[in-house]
């Protein structure tokens, strides 16, 4: 599955494939975390957790497996799902199959499959409607996919999910509310709103600020670990660029034919082409004419295959160089210095760099970053390292340690740092004043325009005054400020709230007017929104069923200490 994996969605689906190594990577991190599983005493090999044995690594990547791309067809490719949330849907998804299982709950007709394939996220367009040309292709890569997920793995995926929100309607039934937790509601997504803001700007505000050495140096002190500079490290390199390698690869017209048959999705046709109508996620797509398909894009075709085959004598030429430094048991890095130079073998060494920051000749890679973070006095030459660009070895020279640097070597740094703590620190206060006299002035009965105006002259901020056409939340404008809607739960008519800091400026806001809805039966928001809360209730409730029944399996299971 992995070869599959790195081979297909690392090309086309990116965002899956970090979700994927993620449950890999979860998988891992329980068979060496959890007491009994994954470990050599034969016995502890049995850890039953509804249909799966947690012992075996095969149950626990179809267990996470599953989910993992189950999530990702969910929520869509470009969602970051944390590691816990897949652990934690991997299991409950698992016990809900299992309930499936005991209460008979069919296979999902093909009807059922299709209609679930048009609500996932994962073929959605901009509109967040089913898009059919998503959907083609990843088909595509699906039939061009010798080893690993095939339609049907894809399809049993679908119908287990269609199966487990079976299970989780029954579960969730019809849910409770209470009368007051509808009027809530109600109160909250249709009360009336006529604001006005102040919006006073602080990117203008710029007070004279001073400080001097003491006051500099107590705010480095009392800074923790603010400016410790982290760990570094210092590697040389040799690099294997693929374009090096280029004039050596001959292909001949089949293979640049069968290349392109094997990765269609890598070359689509010209943007003037005519473009086929898309058929039903469920038939085959028509047949196009292969022939003009090819034609058009060949010549990208081949000079892709050939970087391909390039890049791969460039991670041979690595890889032949690491083994050869083994063999002439090149085990200092004196000794590695001096079997390069022997061989003539360009090597450069890169300035310190963090984690966090992997030099432009690394191509800033978090990854290449990570490896030579593993190199030590033990380990002092990497794995060969594929590149964007070819193949890259490493060389240990130097791990330098966290330190705290001395106050003269991040001076300006904390000079800029006490200096915009103690400007926003003021502006803060300034915001306080501005209330009042706002309140003061509206209350007398002036506008927010005239309001705004007179404040700015007193205040020395510059002031913009703005009134808000009436809305709920439940219709509020698609570019509502979140400041301002975040400012109403504490706010009442007539009153002026306290400034909210957004990025750029500092906003007041005023309540000119607040209605509140009908709250009896007879709104007729008052049943959808009974349902809603119900619905919520009863889906809260089933969860909350599910992770009692997934901690007593794994009680149930746990290995006993010895």
């Amino acid at each position: 599955m992995i070869s599959w994996i790195q081979k297909y969605f690392q090309q086309h689906f990116k965002a899956l494939f970090a979700v994927l190594l993620g449950v890999i990577i979860i998988s891992f991190v329980f068979t060496i975390g959890a007491p009994g599983i994954g470990r050599a005493d034969r016995r502890t090999i049995e850890r039953p957790f509804f249909d799966y044995n947690l012992a075996l690594q095969s149950d626990q990547q179809r267990l996470f497996g599953d989910a993992g791309l189950s999530a990702t067809l969910r929520v869509g490719q470009f969602a970051q799902l944390e590691n816990e949330q897949i652990q934690n849907y991997a299991f409950q998804r698992a016990a809900t199959l299992h309930l499936a299982d005991a209460w008979h709950i069919p296979e999902a007709t093909n009807e059922e499959i299709k209609k679930q394939i048009e609500t996932l996220r994962m073929f959605a367009g901009p509109d967040g409607q089913f898009d059919a040309k998503a959907y083609a292709t990843f088909r595509d890569n699906l039939k061009t996919n010798p080893r690993g997920r095939t339609e049907a793995d894809i399809r049993r995926i679908i119908s287990d999910d269609v199966r487990a929100e079976k299970v989780q309607e029954l579960l969730a039934g019809p849910g409770y509310v209470l009368p007051g937790e509808i009027k809530r509601q109600l109160v909250q997504a249709d009360t009336s709103w006529a604001l006005a803001t102040a919006s006073a700007d602080y990117t203008a505000f710029k007070p004279e600020i001073k400080p001097t050495d003491a006051e500099l140096t107590a705010f480095f002190e009392q800074s923790g670990g603010r400016y410790d500079i982290p760990p570094r490290v210092v590697v040389s390199y040799v690099d294997f660029p693929a374009l090096s390698y280029v004039s050596e690869i001959k292909v001949d017209e089949a293979a640049v034919r069968a290349f392109y048959d094997a990765n269609p999705s890598r070359f689509p046709k010209p943007a003037d082409a005519p473009k086929p109508v898309l058929p039903s996620p469920l038939l085959t797509p028509p047949a196009a004419d292969p022939a003009a398909d090819f034609l058009a894009v060949r010549a990208q075709v081949e000079s892709t295959l050939k970087l391909e085959g390039a890049k791969k004598r460039a991670a041979k030429a690595a890889s032949d160089l690491t083994l050869a430094i083994d063999a002439a048991k090149a085990k200092t890095p004196a000794a590695i210095e001096e079997f390069l130079a022997k061989e003539k073998y360009p090597v450069k060494t890169l300035p310190p760099f963090s984690r966090e920051a992997a030099p432009l000749e690394l191509s800033g890679s978090p990854e290449l970053a990570a490896e030579a973070f593993r190199l030590n006095a033990d380990r002092l030459v990497s794995d060969a390292l594929t590149t964007p660009t070819g193949a890259i070895i490493l060389f240990w020279k130097e791990t330098q340690a966290t330190r705290k640097p001395l106050f003269t070597e991040v001076r300006d740094k904390v000079v800029a740092d006490y200096t915009e703590s103690e400007r926003r620190k003021r502006f803060v206060e300034l915001g306080k004043s501005v209330k009042s006299q706002l309140d003061a002035r509206l209350k007398a009965g002036d506008t927010i325009e005239a309001a705004a105006a007179a404040v700015a002259t007193t205040s020395g901020l510059k002031i913009e005054a703005k009134t808000l056409a009436p809305f709920t939340l439940r219709s509020r404008p698609q570019d509502a400020d979140y400041t301002v809607i975040s400012t109403l739960e504490r706010l009442e008519k007539g009153q002026v709230s306290d400034m909210s800091m957004g990025a750029d400026k500092g906003i007041f806001v005023y309540a000119v007017e607040k209605k509140a809805p009908d709250v009896t039966d007879a709104n007729p928001q008052f049943a959808a929104t009974r349902k809603q809360i119900a619905s919520y209730s009863g889906r809260a409730g089933a969860s909350a069923y599910l992770s009692e029944l997934v901690e007593k399996e794994l009680k149930r299971s746990e290995p006993k200490a010895p």
